[in-house]
């Protein structure tokens, strides 16, 4: 009851136009608000029993946000390595079914649906296997390790008629919604490019997660771990740092531009790019990982604007995330915290250069043009306005997300994320990659969602 989040909505009644902002100041409006506790629609079942698959970092803190939405409980939990699934019971009782195969758990009849948090290489295996066995699923981001597996998912959950929510949270956020009405009311004009980045600088944020000190083969089912990636003797770091590798994961192009493909495709209402490139290197984390540490993309979008995106763990600063849309009339930036308009009108005059003309000339042009522009004086600095739109303290879309997900599970409505949207994103990030272990420029068709 005093989750901020759950009582959070996005005020939608007035849009920022040119006329709402104030000259010169910072406007602020608040998009999240105390509301009574909305009614759930409630399906056949009121409780949904939840199972997780892959008890990592990730994993936890996802299972932890699901359990606060009301009415769901924690049946069961998959993991490769004994001590995640001891702590799991830890954490969530003695009477949580655990297993290192993830197939046990969907065949509980008591499982309704499946939060899947495994390394990257089996969530396609493990999403299709949990839909072919009745549940509905949350996927953690990116949807696929490889292209294939994106139609595979898409037509799994149309023949099953499961409902697959992927995990890109972002996509639920009420900041990122109110930024999608600004730029479709025209607060910043006619868009042309987007900057996005999401940098760290700690060895956490680069993947070096800690390895506990009882990580052995009798602890760890390595067999099972490695599934379709190439077959090597047991290694704690493959296991616990997965990302750092190609065979297991994405690298940042699926940890993270993802998220800034999704969101930016949500924002814009576009469905991903035509043609991709990317560059970068592997500059400071040399631990033996084959993906890079810093990576730059640039993508061209149909609806006439340009992406570029940016990921660096060497920053020497601040960890950050933020999306900046530039528009002809102004820039907008979109974080953690809210969304900030900055407008800058343009003059409709387009200014002069008489300098060279004879002054019989310049005279003669000066005449013709203060007539048709009668109220412009040149050389006048623009009127730059700013307004800012804030969350709540302790807003979390995590569990909007959530949310969504459970309230699709209950009435078989639609998520927000569904797997054509999380393909089309996960299939533009992943051009990065293509492109920076080719050194080639990319193309990618955004709707027959293929590579050309």
């Amino acid at each position: 009851m005093n989750d901020p989040s759950r009582r959070a909505f996005l005020r939608t009644g007035s849009l920022v136009t040119a006329g709402s902002f104030v000259a010169g100041s910072l406007r602020t409006h608040v998009l999240a608000e105390e509301v009574g506790d909305p009614v759930p629609t409630r399906g056949v079942n009121d409780q949904i029993n939840l199972a997780l698959i892959g008890a990592g970092g990730q994993g936890m803190s996802d299972t932890a946000t699901a359990l606060r939405v009301p009415g769901v409980r924690l049946v069961a939990v998959a993991d490769c390595y004994d001590g995640r699934r001891a702590r799991a019971q830890e954490l969530w009782g003695k009477d949580v079914f655990t297993s290192r195969d993830f197939r046990e758990v969907l065949a509980r009849p008591d499982v309704d649906a499946v939060l899947i948090a495994t390394p990257d290489h089996w969530h396609q295996p493990a999403a299709v296997a949990a839909m072919e066995a009745g549940k509905d699923v949350y996927l953690e981001k990116p949807m696929i390790h490889t292209y294939e597996d994106g139609p595979l998912i898409i037509e799994t959950a149309r023949r099953t008629h499961r409902i697959l929510q992927v995990g890109s949270q972002r996509v639920s956020s009420i900041i990122y919604r109110k930024a999608q009405e600004l730029l479709a009311a025209g607060a910043i004009g006619k868009l042309n490019m987007v900057n996005a980045w999401w940098d760290r600088n700690s060895a956490i944020g680069a993947w070096e997660y800690s390895i506990p000190p009882d990580a052995a083969p009798t602890t760890i089912d390595w067999e099972r771990f490695l599934g379709s990636a190439p077959h090597i003797p047991f290694n704690a770091k493959h296991f616990f740092r997965w990302r750092c590798w190609q065979a297991y994961g994405t690298g940042v192009a699926g940890d993270l531009f993802v998220h800034l493909f999704s969101g930016t495709h949500f924002i814009t209402k576009s469905h991903g790019p035509t043609r991709g490139m990317a560059t970068g290197g592997l500059r400071f984390w040399k631990d033996g990982r084959d993906v890079p540490d810093v990576m730059l993309g640039l993508f061209d979008y149909p609806q006439e604007f340009n992406l570029s995106l940016r990921v660096n763990f060497v920053n020497g600063g601040a960890e950050s995330e933020a999306l900046v849309f530039v528009g002809s009339e102004g820039t907008m930036e979109v974080n953690g915290g809210g969304v900030t308009v900055t407008r800058v009108p343009r003059p409709k005059a387009p200014g002069y250069t008489v300098g060279t003309f004879t002054e019989a000339m310049q005279q003669k042009f000066l005449a013709a043009y203060h007539a048709k522009y009668p109220a412009e004086t040149f050389g006048a600095t623009p009127t730059t306005t700013q307004e800012r739109f804030a969350v709540s303290s302790g807003y979390s879309d995590s569990f909007d997300h959530f949310t969504n997900f459970f309230h699709a599970v209950r009435s078989r409505q639609p998520v927000v994320e569904d797997p054509v949207f999380g393909y089309r994103a996960a299939g533009a990030a992943l051009l990065s990659n293509r492109s920076y272990f080719s050194g080639t420029v990319v193309n990618w068709d955004p709707e027959a969602m293929k590579l050309v």
